[in-house]
């Protein structure tokens, strides 16, 4: 197949405006992301890694999941109860890559939860060589009046703290040869002011990566971060942004639209495969044209 313009790979019309309720769910998302349930098409790099992947019901983690499968991984995958649907579908597309799946509902924001989640995946999936934690809360206010303490801690508590809980417990089982992937946003560097709590919650991620990635080096284990920008999901819908922006959500980004969930796939399975071996702390930028620093 011959090269594909980026700026029109994917649809650049306007969305419908449409809300669920928090955490709303892509089964019911109009249009439905590109998650690469039939796009993506794998290599046999990462054949018979076991993988857990927090978030990884719809768009940016259901989208690292099936990858990894697909790759050759079993995966086993967290979502909140809710969103039990939309799990069900990537486990079948899972299993249709002739890989295990194992769905692990909870809520992240449970300390205990994280310990039990990783101990589970471990032992369901027979091992642990990847832990990717794309799990996130996003809920826009107009004003900086419109925050509360409840909010923020919502927010810190579903981005930022389950990366230690996780990270404390996993390293019971990942060995020299794993990996840790962490996702932030571009939010993290060029924050919006309708989303104080989120931005801050995804810079803390960028310095939590490169801190444990120093950690963990010496362990032979390797630690990085995805920086998406804008790109369609649930998320948006769900509060994450105000409606009045959802028709051209995306559209101001240099490639004049929003990314769809499989364009991330292939800078997930780079990191937690062989071919970056020599990689660790570092942020992976794909934003549309947004630069990242």
């Amino acid at each position: 197949m011959a090269a594909q313009d980026p700026r029109t790979k994917f649809s650049s019309k306007q969305y419908p405006k449409q809300e669920q309720p928090v955490p709303g769910l892509q089964s019911k998302l109009e249009p439905k992301p590109d998650c690469g349930e039939t796009s993506y098409q794998g290599h046999g790099r990462l054949t018979d890694y076991k993988m857990l992947v927090t978030g990884g019901d719809s768009a940016i983690g259901r989208a690292a999941a099936i990858a990894y499968a697909k790759e050759g991984a079993d995966v086993a995958i967290n979502y909140l109860p809710a969103e039990q649907e939309d799990a069900e579908e990537v486990k079948s597309v899972i299993e249709q890559a002739g890989r295990k799946a194992v769905l692990i509902p909870g809520d992240v924001r449970d300390e205990q939860f994280n310990y039990d989640l990783v101990e589970q995946a471990y032992n369901e999936l027979g091992g642990l060589d990847n832990v990717t934690l794309v799990a996130g809360h996003q809920q826009y206010h107009d004003d900086i009046k419109g925050f509360s303490t409840e909010a923020f801690t919502e927010t810190f508590e579903t981005n930022v703290y389950p990366i230690f809980w996780t990270v404390q417990k996993a390293l019971d089982y990942l060995q020299p040869g794993a990996t840790i992937t962490t996702t932030s946003s571009i939010q993290g560097y060029k924050p919006n002011p309708i989303l104080h709590d989120y931005a801050a919650s995804k810079a803390a991620i960028i310095s939590l990566t490169k801190s444990i990635s120093e950690e963990l080096a010496e362990k032979g284990i390797r630690v990085n971060c995805v920086a998406p920008g804008p790109f369609w999901s649930p998320l948006q819908i769900s509060g994450g942004q105000p409606q009045s922006k959802i028709p051209e959500f995306g559209q101001n980004s240099l490639m004049g639209r929003a990314g769809q969930s499989v364009e991330l796939s292939g800078i997930y399975v780079h990191l937690e495969s062989e071919e970056a071996s020599y990689t660790t702390g570092q942020v992976y930028g794909v934003t549309g044209g947004a630069q990242i620093d």
